[in-house]
């Protein structure tokens, strides 16, 4: 089935794809075939909705300003992550892939400290550099290069507490032999194809092609892969 349009068949959509390389499992840096969830999916998603992507490299702390100038044409992001959910009057969204979470890590024995979500006002919580928060304004970001430098900050105890998806916390901790906790809930929500508005004539194949992945367990089937950390050791 081919779902061009006259308009797309001659677009070619700006991709950054190492904009979040080191978020395990979504993304795995320096693993071509076993490149994770979104790693292999992306590429798959674009080939059956039959767009074509010019791939770039920025670093992720270039990435959104890249989406804000036109540099870049998409990412992947989740509407968890923006205050009230609003990607601002330059994006459109997809509908949903994957459903995502980010809980406050830190300790087991400072879990409980952490319980109540409220509990991160006013104070210094581990971050990943690039990476949007929905409340950042409540808290002091303390930037590390990514889920695995959180996670060596917790046991350093540079930081009490961080934020992260739950799935690369609980990789890294089991990778690096470094126990972390899951205390509260940050945030719940979906990943969605973010796309510049003057492309929004894409969309309805970009949703086809992920509603086509979803009927055929291909989503799933990855999703499955790289849950199993055994798996996708690097």
């Amino acid at each position: 089935m081919c779902f061009f349009s006259m308009n797309s068949a001659a677009t070619i959509l700006k991709y950054n794809v190492n904009g979040s390389s080191s978020w395990v499992p979504y993304y795995i840096p320096e693993q071509a075939e076993n490149s994770g969830i979104l790693g292999e999916l992306v590429p798959q998603i674009l080939s059956v909705a039959e767009i074509k992507v010019e791939k770039h490299n920025f670093p992720p702390r270039r990435t959104n300003q890249a989406l804000e100038k036109g540099l870049l044409d998409f990412d992947f992001v989740s509407p968890s992550w923006f205050p009230k959910g609003d990607m601002g009057e330059l994006f459109i969204q997809s509908e949903p892939i994957l459903n995502i979470q980010e809980n406050i890590i830190t300790l087991e024995q400072n879990k409980s400290q952490w319980a109540d979500i409220s509990k991160i006002e006013g104070e210094s919580i581990g971050t990943v550099g690039g990476y949007l928060y929905h409340d950042d304004d409540i808290f002091k970001r303390v930037d590390f290069g990514s889920e695995k430098q959180l996670i060596k900050a917790l046991h350093k105890q540079r930081v009490q507490a961080a934020i992260s998806g739950d799935l690369p916390a609980l990789y890294w901790a089991k990778k690096l032999n470094m126990p972390i906790a899951l205390a509260s809930v940050h945030s719940r929500g979906v990943l969605v194809m973010r796309l510049r508005k003057e492309h929004s004539e894409m969309m309805p194949q970009i949703n086809r092609a992920i509603a086509q992945l979803k009927t055929d367990g291909t989503i799933q089937a990855l999703v499955d892969k790289y849950t199993n950390a055994e798996q996708y050791q690097q």
